[in-house]
């Protein structure tokens, strides 16, 4: 009766630990599927917080509210909450959040803290001017080289940056560990590029071309087209 008892007990533990497992795997899960499915709208809405919460703290001011927040920044105030919330950010009732650790926690939900080592690719006036702009490194993106097939750039350096030809990408990736492409070349080659950007061994691309590049499905790509924010801009004001 011994055995027989320890044998069944032994199965319900078995099933037990097995059913808790699968329990904390689907919560795992939940988890992680909570993490990747962070609304876009509210990824762009947090930069917004980080920089107003950093102007605060710059001040002197301890701590702010949702209402405050929503007042300078033209959002709601419910939908602030609901923003941070995303992120396990939580204020305390009749005193709001604190101002330095909404930052911290905004900086490093973002990613800002970290460094993240980019390419340039395509070294003109605005490749140039974006290696130029050092403020970049206040959000974790350090450009550390550029590429072009323009005799006149290559060889050179921008700030400090050097610019190799595009047929040294793979190459420099290997030493530089670069995972990050900003693409700004031509509309006609931007697929081109692409397709050597992500043969080099980078992981996202940061496209600021007109042209809606094809990558596989393991490259991340953020579009910034200043020509289509142009054309709303436009379209708006003959509205």
């Amino acid at each position: 009766m011994n055995i027989l008892f320890f044998s069944i007990s032994t199965r319900s533990m078995t099933t037990s630990t097995k059913q808790s497992y699968e329990r904390n795997d689907m919560k795992s899960e939940s988890n992680n599927q909570s993490k990747t499915l962070l609304p876009e709208p509210t990824l762009r809405r947090l930069p917004w917080y980080l920089a107003y919460v950093s102007q605060l703290r710059r001040s002197g001011v301890e701590t702010v509210s949702s209402t405050q927040i929503a007042k300078e920044i033209c959002v709601d105030a419910s939908q602030i909450a609901k923003d941070l919330s995303f992120v396990a950010i939580r204020g305390k009732t009749r005193i709001g959040y604190d101002v330095a650790e909404l930052e911290k926690q905004l900086s490093d939900f973002l990613g800002f803290k970290q460094t993240h080592k980019a390419f340039m690719i395509g070294a003109g006036s605005l490749g140039g001017a974006l290696i130029q702009d050092r403020g970049l490194m206040q959000y974790g993106l350090n450009i550390v080289a550029g590429f072009d097939i323009d005799e006149k750039v290559v060889g050179k350096t921008i700030n400090g940056v050097p610019i190799f030809h595009i047929d040294e990408i793979k190459r420099q990736q290997a030493l530089y560990g670069a995972k990050i492409a900003v693409l700004a070349v031509p509309v006609e080659c931007a697929q081109q590029v692409t397709d050597r950007v992500i043969e080099a061994g980078l992981k996202a691309i940061w496209n600021f071309t007109p042209y809606r590049i094809k990558p596989n499905k393991e490259i991340v790509v953020q579009n910034t087209s200043i020509y289509a924010h142009l054309a709303l801009m436009y379209n708006r004001m003959r509205e």
